[in-house]
């Protein structure tokens, strides 16, 4: 993908600050996504590749289409490695925001057995509900406008941020992510350990 945008961008005599401006986002962001620094975001979670594809006058969905590619191949490279455990402080998080009740059982058993079954579990269903809010807020110019007003970044900035904890996955999500949506997004959430069942109450904002 990024081999592609870059010819086009020579053919087009365009330069990487003029996609930055087309997609809403930083010219960083560009940049890390054309050094092959950043994967590749899904297709069905950004409007990135549409604009993107608008810009360098490309067919409709072609830039989904090998950005699903580059990213199915970086998958079957990933299921070859071990999945690395989840960051301290996102278990605590995710730990602190589970019910009363349940915390004491559901934090033993994931120190028995760090991430596994149940903690991959809990993490995904979270990541689920917290990322249909943040897509959301994504497609809302005004909120986004007024959040990144308050906490000092630019509007591309703000949509770079939900771009990525968009693609994040229970392998990739950072502290950062955390504490930037699940934190404020997620009030509390309960599991029945017989069913695997899940509650999850979402703040009101």
């Amino acid at each position: 993908m990024a081999f592609v945008i870059r010819q086009r961008l020579k053919e087009l005599g365009l330069e990487q600050r003029h996609l930055a401006t087309a997609a809403q986002v930083t010219e960083s962001y560009i940049s890390q996504l054309l050094g092959r620094k950043k994967a590749p975001p899904a297709p069905d979670r950004t409007d990135l590749y549409e604009k993107l594809g608008q810009a360098l006058k490309l067919p409709n969905g072609e830039l989904a289409r090998l950005a699903d590619l580059e990213r199915k191949e970086e998958f079957k490279r990933k299921l070859g490695n071990p999945p690395a455990p989840l960051f301290e402080e996102v278990r605590e998080l995710i730990l602190r925001k589970c019910h009363p009740d349940r915390e004491k059982q559901v934090r033993a058993i994931f120190a028995q057995n760090p991430f596994g079954e149940l903690e991959r579990l809990v993490t995904e269903k979270l990541l689920h509900v917290v990322k249909v809010v943040a897509k959301k807020e994504l497609e809302d110019e005004n909120w986004l406008r007024l959040v990144a007003r308050l906490s000092s970044r630019s509007y591309e900035e703000m949509r770079v941020m939900i771009l990525e904890f968009l693609d994040a996955d229970v392998f990739t999500l950072s502290a950062e992510n955390c504490m930037s949506f699940m934190e404020p997004l997620i009030e509390s959430w309960d599991i029945d350990l017989a069913t695997f069942g899940m509650d999850i109450i979402l703040n009101h904002r």
